[in-house]
């Protein structure tokens, strides 16, 4: 009599593989899993200091963990992932995925507490994985002879570039130079926004003015594709070069620009209002004002910058971040397009915060309950939460890992 093998490993041993199956599986989680709980620690907990930094300001560690923590984990998900199906080549998953992530988490627990005696060592292992993005696609661009991940390899490039000028400033105390690095960075990844943009939004707006997706009534204008992402890495040279304020405010102006001139991909009718279009348009109205507001301050009229500063980050690249998560996380595991509940309330959590955080600024004697900090982390927070707890059955789901409809 012969016995067949039985499969005897525990539960969790699958769970790891459907979590490494696909970059977007395993760093889309502890994406929102920082963008919810950082924040809310250093406000709630550290009450906007971190106890190891002692010799650097905790503004500067805020802005890094957003950035390269938060918004850095989504975006090493998103290219995993997009980079190989846009090239038609193998995606990374298993172990290469497993020490990405090792290198991201241990450089985040050196920000959780602001140690300065680890900045070295924190920045070194940003730059390994923030390299090998650069690498990866560039490798991938090479090897299919295409100029299309062009545009990508700069702006991860200029990301990588910040990012170490950010750690070297904060080492040296050079607060000038670490606010123009947290500027580029924040710039590299409005670029990076406006290319995920011009090729989500497309495929996207035609499965909702058609699921069945046996026509494509959406065509774009060819000249808004490019044109926000350009003008970034057009203001990412102005800033390098050390051109002057004006100057430099003049081209976040037209950045601005460019990205509200996308909020007519919207106009499709009624279906624009549907929250998996809405929110797509809605972030690159988000990041245009908030550019408008920056740029209107550095040609020297009095604005609230710190507004439009929040405006852009959480508002543009936040609800950017979070559509990108709540769309690809649907598609890769085999999903109908269509939001949740949950996911819905995720998004309005997210445009609550970011009224309750900007709104001060424009209106400095309304107190809030909570104060001025305290209210927005805890939405946001939430945002990131009911996110997590709608997607993560999903992602980690050894049954949706076979059922890509990307």
């Amino acid at each position: 009599m012969t016995v067949m093998p039985v499969d005897t490993s525990p539960g969790w041993r699958n769970i790891l593989r459907a979590a490494t199956a696909e970059g977007l599986r395993l760093f889309f989680p502890i994406a929102a899993l920082h963008a919810a709980l950082w924040p809310l620690l250093w406000v709630a907990g550290w009450q906007l200091g971190l106890p190891f930094a002692h010799n650097t300001l905790p503004a500067h560690w805020h802005a890094q963990e957003l950035l390269i923590g938060s918004f850095g984990a989504a975006l090493l998900g998103f290219l995993t992932s997009a980079l190989p199906e846009w090239t038609d080549t193998k995606g990374l998953k298993g172990n290469p995925l497993f020490i990405l992530a090792g290198l991201w988490a241990l450089a985040r627990l050196i920000g959780l507490f602001g140690i300065d005696a680890a900045i070295v060592l924190g920045g070194i292992l940003d730059q390994l994985w923030l390299v090998f993005l650069v690498g990866y696609a560039a490798c991938l661009g090479w090897k299919k002879r295409t100029m299309a991940l062009t545009g990508f390899v700069a702006l991860l490039a200029t990301l990588a570039v910040a990012a170490g000028l950010l750690r070297f400033s904060m080492l040296t105390d050079a607060y000038d130079l670490a606010e123009r690095a947290i500027r580029l960075m924040q710039y590299a990844f409005l670029g990076l926004l406006g290319l995920a943009l011009a090729r989500i939004t497309v495929p996207i707006t035609n499965r909702v003015l058609d699921p069945s997706e046996e026509t494509s009534p959406y065509r774009p204008h060819p000249g808004r594709i490019n044109l926000a992402p350009g003008l970034a890495g057009l203001l990412i040279t102005a800033e390098f070069s050390g051109f002057s304020d004006a100057v430099c405010g003049y081209l976040v102006l037209a950045t601005g620009a460019a990205f509200l001139d996308r909020v007519a991909e919207g106009f499709i009718g009624r279906q624009g209002w549907t929250f998996e279009i809405a929110g797509l348009w809605l972030s690159s109205l988000l990041a245009g004002l908030g550019l408008l507001i920056i740029g209107f301050g550095r040609i020297g009229l009095d604005t609230p910058t710190l507004g439009g500063l929040h405006l852009m980050l959480m508002g543009g690249l936040g609800l950017g971040v979070l559509q990108v998560l709540s769309i690809a996380g649907l598609l890769h595991t085999g999903q109908a397009l269509g939001f949740s509940r949950l996911t819905r309330a995720a998004i309005l959590c997210l445009l609550t915060a970011v009224a309750l955080r900007v709104i001060p600024e424009f209106w400095p004697s309304l107190m809030l309950p909570g104060g001025q900090y305290g209210p927005s982390a805890l939405a946001w927070a939430a945002a990131f939460l009911l996110w997590l707890y709608a997607y993560l059955p999903l992602l980690w789901s050894p049954a949706t890992t076979e059922q890509d409809r990307c």
